[in-house]
Order: structure tokens, then C-alpha cells, then sequence
């Protein structure tokens, strides 16, 4: 068993059976990991009000096989929306640290150009994969670029896709 601290910032947070929790973090030094917090949802829990999504905290948690947070303290928090952080959390790689991309988002920098740019797809003169044109959208899921009528005409719904600034 491991004890480690690090810095991070809750991507999301979701129930796990009564009391307890599963948080994905994007640590500074592990890159994103999925963690569970016992009783984080029991009204006497101390950790809940720190592991509020968008929250930068400093996190301590164990390598038991799985990881299990033990204490969090939050610094500060990151003026990131939700649903833009459940879309880092699906675009990132586990346990893959990222040191460009943590300075990105700690400085309060977050944007979808830059953070697609920093992960090494660089919307700048991106084009279409189907038809050539202007790309206008991502898709994390098959990360490519797409136009806004070949995300139409493949049947997409727009949400699902991250817009992007050509």
C-alpha cells in the first residue's frame, strides 16, 4: 500500500453505493485517476465540500489496488463548466500525467482550443475528416475534427461534440 500527495482538480464526482463516492481527479503528478472516498456522501462527512467538481485541491490518497482518497484540502476552484469537465474527464488517458496541460488549467487558461492543442490535436487549420472543410467540431470518442454538417448528416447530437475555433 502507497501513500501519495498531490495537487488535482476534481473532474466529477458520483455515487458509489450508500455513503460512499468515486471522484476522478486530473492530478499534477498522476494525471487523471478514478478514486473512491468513503462516506463522502454521509452528512457528517469533512471531505465532501472540498471534492466539489472544478475544485483545485491538495489530495492524499492510498494505492491499495484501487485508489481510495483519505484527506483533501481545497485551494481554490477553477472557473470550468461541469459539462466541460466531464468532457476533459472522457478525453483524457489514465494515469498519463500531463504537465502542460495541469499549468494550462491552473493558470486559468481553460479553453477547448488549448487544451485540445496542449494534447497534441491542434485545431489550427484542422480540416474535416469526411469532407474537407473547416473543422467546426471534435470528437473525443474518435478524435477527429468534422465540419458542423457532416456532424448533422453522421446523425450526431452537437452536445456530444467539443467546438472548437478554427
Amino acid at each position: 500500500m502507497e501513500e501519495y500527495v498531490t495537487d488535482a482538480l476534481v473532474l466529477t464526482k458520483a455515487p458509489m453505493g450508500e455513503r460512499d463516492g468515486r471522484y476522478t481527479l486530473f492530478a499534477e503528478r498522476f494525471g487523471k485517476l478514478a478514486a473512491k472516498v468513503k462516506s463522502s456522501r454521509a452528512i457528517t462527512s469533512k471531505l465532501a465540500g472540498h471534492l466539489e467538481p472544478g475544485s483545485f485541491v491538495t489530495v492524499r490518497f492510498l494505492d491499495m489496488g484501487s485508489f481510495q482518497v483519505v484527506d483533501a484540502l481545497k485551494s481554490g476552484k477553477a472557473d470550468i463548466a461541469p459539462a466541460d469537465l466531464a468532457r476533459l474527464r472522457d478525453l483524457l488517458p489514465d494515469l498519463q500525467a500531463e504537465p502542460d496541460l495541469w499549468q494550462l488549467l491552473v493558470r486559468g487558461a481553460f479553453s477547448w482550443n488549448g487544451v485540445l492543442r496542449t494534447l497534441g490535436w491542434d485545431p489550427r487549420g484542422a480540416c474535416c475528416a469526411l469532407c474537407g472543410r473547416s473543422a467546426e467540431y471534435f470528437s473525443g470518442a474518435r478524435q477527429e475534427f468534422f465540419c458542423g454538417s457532416c456532424v448533422l448528416k453522421m446523425g450526431g447530437n452537437r452536445v456530444s461534440y467539443i467546438k472548437v475555433e478554427p
